[in-house]
């Protein structure tokens, strides 16, 4: 019986071939960029030497995983990552499920195209460009400084406010993602059946209960997965836009694991040890997070990435 499941088996991936032939690229890729540089994380269990290697460097054990619950720096970066992840959640998840119905329900095919395309081009700006650009309309002698004080208002220092710096985060990332991010959902709203919204207008269904009682629905697993992907990676928190908008201002409040880690590995004699263990502490983390996240949804919706 099991053989005769394998020769069915191989039978199956002889005839799809050529689809398996293209996919070898990626593969070859996925093995080389992502399991390859695997071997790399023996360093956070190694007081790294250059001239020794990573095998022939001394194991330490656990000795710089323990550090980072005694370093001050870090774990005040591992305070403000949770902090700026958890708050990215609230302000930033819903962003786009919004725009995307807002764009769904307008008239019109050509409008549609038209806004989608405004809101989608910032994603293709770098975060060196969009940082720039914001530094230099909210700088002291930025536009809006300019603007305010001709309305005869007191400049305010944007940048270096400890208040402002966060929510700037936010704002930004909204502007720059949400159109992108808007388009797995606008493709998920495709997919409902339109009949459903036929007999909700017979219905008398107004235009938001058919949002609400068919849109949402609808698109229920698609904002659950997103959702524990997002959960997942809880411990990044963005540092091309943290790095490219911070200043030493707002190092109290702006430094994450991304930022502190670069910070000690290219601003201060590198210990590649720790900054490998804070990096394996952070993928650790999201791992766990990733799997609380998908089992919890799973238990209150009924639905999770996996089946």
């Amino acid at each position: 019986m099991e053989k005769t499941k394998k020769k069915g088996n191989l039978l199956e991936i002889w005839k799809a071939r050529y689809l398996y032939i293209l996919l070898l690229p990626l593969l070859a890729w996925l093995i080389v960029f992502c399991y390859v540089p695997m071997y790399g994380v023996l360093l956070a269990f190694k007081n790294y030497s250059a001239k020794l290697g990573i095998l022939g460097s001394p194991w330490v054990g656990m000795q710089h995983f323990k550090r980072i619950f005694i370093t001050p720096a870090a774990i005040t970066a591992i305070k403000n990552t949770v902090v700026i992840s958890a708050c990215r959640l609230v302000f930033e998840f819903p962003m786009p499920i919004i725009l995307a119905i807002m764009i769904t329900e307008m008239p019109g095919n050509r409008t549609k195209k038209i806004y989608q395309t405004v809101f989608t081009f910032p994603h293709f700006l770098s975060w060196v460009v969009v940082g720039n650009i914001v530094i230099n309309f909210m700088a002291q002698g930025g536009a809006i400084n300019i603007l305010l004080s001709n309305l005869g208002f007191e400049k305010v220092n944007f940048l270096t406010s400890k208040s402002f710096f966060r929510p700037l985060l936010y704002i930004t990332s909204n502007w720059k993602e949400m159109g992108w991010s808007a388009i797995i959902y606008m493709a998920a709203i495709a997919g409902i059946d339109t009949t459903l919204y036929e007999a909700a207008r017979v219905d008398g269904a107004s235009r938001l209960k058919q949002i609400w009682h068919v849109t949402l629905p609808g698109i229920m697993s698609t904002i659950v997965i997103m959702f524990i992907l997002q959960v997942g990676g809880m411990m990044n928190a963005g540092f091309d836009q943290v790095f490219n908008l911070r200043n030493s201002s707002v190092t109290d409040i702006s430094q994450i694991l991304d930022t502190y880690v670069y910070d000690i590995t290219f601003l201060s004699t590198p210990n590649y040890g720790f900054s490998t263990a804070v990096g394996l502490f952070k993928s650790v983390i999201n791992f766990a997070l990733l799997f609380v996240a998908n089992t919890v949804t799973k238990k209150i919706s009924g639905q999770g990435m996996f089946a």
